[in-house]
């Protein structure tokens, strides 16, 4: 039999930490996706170009990209708090549906 190699033995710890890594990238592109298809509403490529429009001439798209900023901001401030907050064991791990419920709204100015 041949000896054993150490380096190569994946640990439980190991696996849940990749488990949640992978969801963590999992809730992020949702996150991404939720942002984008907000975006795509008003047809803007991403929201990315929705938000270049701050301070355009025409007003309208000029309130628009200062909502989406605004917005962009708060969804990303509140799911990286809350995301923190299951990977410390601090809340239950919601479905990645469940999670993108909670992000704050938005209102087309």
């Amino acid at each position: 039999m041949a000896p054993i190699d150490f380096s190569k033995v994946i640990t439980a710890e190991q696996k849940a930490a990749d488990a949640l890594a992978q969801a963590m990238a999992e809730y992020s592109g949702a996150i991404q996706s939720h942002l984008e298809a907000k975006a795509h509403e008003r047809h803007y490529d991403s929201i990315q170009s929705a938000i270049s429009y701050r301070d355009d001439p025409n007003e309208q798209f000029a309130a628009e990209a200062a909502a989406l900023f605004t917005w962009r901001s708060a969804v990303w401030t509140y799911a990286t708090a809350e995301l923190e907050k299951v990977t410390a064991g601090e809340r239950a791990q919601p479905s990645i549906e469940e999670f993108i419920g909670e992000l704050p709204a938005f209102i087309w100015p």
